[in-house]
């Protein structure tokens, strides 16, 4: 059973989200906050799989919850997926740089809500490649000139590359094609250059892979 905490200030938004969440077999929300502050002890007290999180609350926002929420190693198994109304955010970015596996827009198809639920408890990132090139790109820009050393001295060249696949946006399978290799093969790289780069998910890559100058904005076209 995939646990679900519903962090929003408004009360509809979160009534329509656990509507869907609770008709699942395999999915139980577990609690509701109506700010940041709220969603934080609500974290530590019920430890959910998952925290859907709107980016602006009240008390606290969100992005400084998911701070929090991430940056203690007794949660480390809490998974953040952002709640923002529009997908081009600098807050989102920022809310990726402090840990959050992803983000969706409130107006997410609610298929594509129930997928998301499900995909970061298996580790995957909320970040579609056409995502990854507007919103990354846009972003990562802003940040301070990359150093293609960028704290990458660990990995193999093969690692690397894996990396800068991840950070256009491939999945597993892609990668695998594009290297000639198996899926598991592909999976097994991308585990190694997360534990390495102590990364909590494939989003984290994703934004290091552009902090480090492994990927460029420039390269996407």
């Amino acid at each position: 059973m995939i646990r679900v905490l519903l962090a929003d200030d408004q009360s509809l938004v979160r009534a329509g989200f656990r509507a869907l969440l609770d008709a699942q077999p395999d999915i139980e929300v577990v609690g509701e906050a109506a700010d940041g502050d709220q969603a934080l002890r609500a974290v530590r007290e019920l430890t959910p799989d998952v925290v859907l999180m709107d980016i602006r609350m009240p008390v606290m926002d969100g992005l400084d919850a998911t701070r929090r929420i991430t940056g203690d190693g007794g949660l480390d198994e809490v998974k953040v997926v952002m709640l923002t109304t529009f997908e081009l955010d600098e807050y989102v970015f920022e809310a990726l740089r402090s840990g959050a596996s992803g983000f969706l827009v409130k107006d997410t198809e609610p298929e594509e809500l129930l997928r998301a639920v499900r995909a970061v408890v298996d580790g995957d990132a909320l970040l579609s490649p056409g995502v990854t090139r507007r919103l990354i790109a846009e972003f990562a820009s802003r940040s301070k000139p990359p150093s293609s050393a960028d704290g990458l001295g660990e990995l193999t060249e093969r690692e690397r590359e894996v990396m800068a696949l991840v950070g256009i946006g491939l999945s597993n399978e892609e990668i695998a094609r594009r290297l000639v290799v198996s899926p598991l093969t592909a999976k097994t790289h991308v585990s190694r250059t997360m534990v390495k780069l102590g990364a909590r998910d494939r989003a984290q890559l994703v934004v290091r892979a552009y902090e480090s100058g492994l990927v460029r904005p420039g390269w996407l076209g």
